[in-house]
């Protein structure tokens, strides 16, 4: 990846365009809906209504191996003091009393070998990091730390009770509280799981979401021609939802006739999935059909409408009672608009869906100026570098360029930000780390 080069003059005009294009007024937005949602509004209602109906209602334990990525629906607490007895934090010698001491005869200490022997005093016994201490040891000197004459042992500087002795229940204590429920097991957890003794995890699955592409226009394969584009959302939409966290449990591409709004209709109503995702069809032209099929399925529209550039028309939907429905996030079609949808709308429903916290915010110095929209925000790819965020070019609502080789996205108030300015960024979830899936 590289940094953005400088725009080209089409390049700034284009930008002052999209600076001039004005906001739906009142009553024309997306299916003749309300005003557009405030885009930190459409965030907050998506995240409550993930809330609302957690899958965390559901549970399972699943071997360690299955775990992660998942989130604790129980606590983890401590099967056993850690560490179960006292160990050498370092190769060395285990001593016991003042030196000089005695070395004894025969092989030393190693982890995994049977309880030695304790200690007379006087005494030295070679010892492995990790072996277990023996009785009556007053410390364990490094091997850097002493040398050996004939059958004693020296140490080069002053030797202290207890040093390099991992002590018994140093870590925790067993019964301990080690991780609350809601926590992400992520490898570490995974690690600290296994030392403290577990085989499984008590965890609440991830949000299942099926995945409906619609339109005509697509094609599966080869180079666009005769009018027809790439699908460019089904190779991305996948592995992008599983790492927010959820299971795709399907794609399917529905075309724009009628027979794809039953098949859509169908889907809404009957899927399996926790989350329903469009892709396009959000609008009001005539062959867009969420909206028709949404009130034909007495969906309750949470977001009708986004003021943010790109994804205007994005949606989110309840199907159902609130506690146990299913929620439609309508994306747009351009692909980096259906970008926008998903960190507005997708990440924070799915992160409450799944009971895991919000994602932390920080924000970063844009490092040039960045036009804006006079009302909506804009989402902005960017290269963060240092202290810095770097516009990319190629950030139209079609366009992947930017947002492909971009850490994240930059959240650009209305009318634009100067250089030097503090903006929220929206890490892409391969940069911060995703779900480690």
């Amino acid at each position: 990846m590289t940094p953005a080069t400088p725009a080209t003059p089409a390049e700034q005009a284009l930008d002052e365009a999209l600076a001039l294009v004005s906001r739906t007024p009142a009553g024309g937005g997306p299916g003749g809906g309300q005003r557009a949602c405030p885009w930190p509004r459409a965030r907050d209602t998506a995240a409550r209504a993930g809330g609302a109906r957690r899958t965390g209602d559901r549970t399972h334990r699943v071997p360690l191996a299955n775990a992660l990525g998942e989130v604790l629906a129980a606590p983890l607490d401590a099967l056993t003091d850690l560490p179960s007895f006292d160990t050498s934090a370092m190769d060395g010698w285990a001593v016991a009393g003042p030196g000089p001491w005695s070395v004894r005869a025969g092989a030393g200490v190693l982890a995994g070998s049977d309880r030695p022997g304790p200690l007379a005093d006087g005494e030295a016994v070679r010892i492995a990091t990790g072996a277990r201490i023996p009785a009556d040891t007053t410390a364990v000197v490094r091997s850097e730390h002493c040398r050996e004459s004939g059958s004693q042992l020296f140490a080069d500087r002053r030797v202290l009770t207890g040093q390099d002795i991992r002590p018994r229940g140093q870590e925790c204590r067993s019964g301990d509280l080690l991780l609350p429920a809601g926590s992400l097991v992520t490898p570490a957890v995974l690690g600290l799981a296994a030392a403290a003794g577990y085989d499984e995890l008590t965890t609440r699955p991830r949000p299942r979401v099926e995945i409906l592409v619609l339109g005509d226009e697509l094609l599966t394969g080869g180079l666009p021609q005769d009018g027809l584009i790439r699908d460019a959302l089904s190779p991305m939409l996948g592995p992008w939802l599983t790492r927010l966290g959820a299971e795709v449990i399907g794609t399917r591409r529905l075309g724009d006739d009628p027979a794809g709004a039953e098949a859509l209709f169908k889907a809404v109503t009957t899927s399996a999935a926790d989350v329903v995702v469009t892709t396009g069809g959000t609008a009001s032209g005539p062959v867009d059909h969420v909206h028709p099929v949404l009130h034909r399925a007495e969906a309750e529209l949470l977001v009708d409408g986004v003021a943010v550039r790109p994804g205007h028309p994005m949606l989110l939907a309840r199907i159902g009672a609130p506690d146990e429905g299913r929620h439609l996030v309508g994306l747009p079609g351009n692909p980096l608009a259906a970008v926008s949808g998903l960190l507005t709308l997708a990440e924070p429903l799915l992160r409450a869906l799944a009971g895991r916290r919000p994602r932390p915010r920080y924000t970063a110095a844009v490092q040039g100026d960045v036009p804006g929209h006079p009302h909506d925000t804009r989402l902005v790819p960017v290269l963060l570098s240092g202290e810095h965020a770097q516009p990319l070019r190629y950030n139209g609502p079609a366009m992947l360029r930017g947002v492909a080789a971009a850490d994240a996205l930059a959240v650009v108030p209305p009318h634009g930000a100067r250089s030097g300015q503090e903006l929220e960024i929206l890490d892409l979830p391969w940069a911060s780390g995703g779900c480690f899936t």
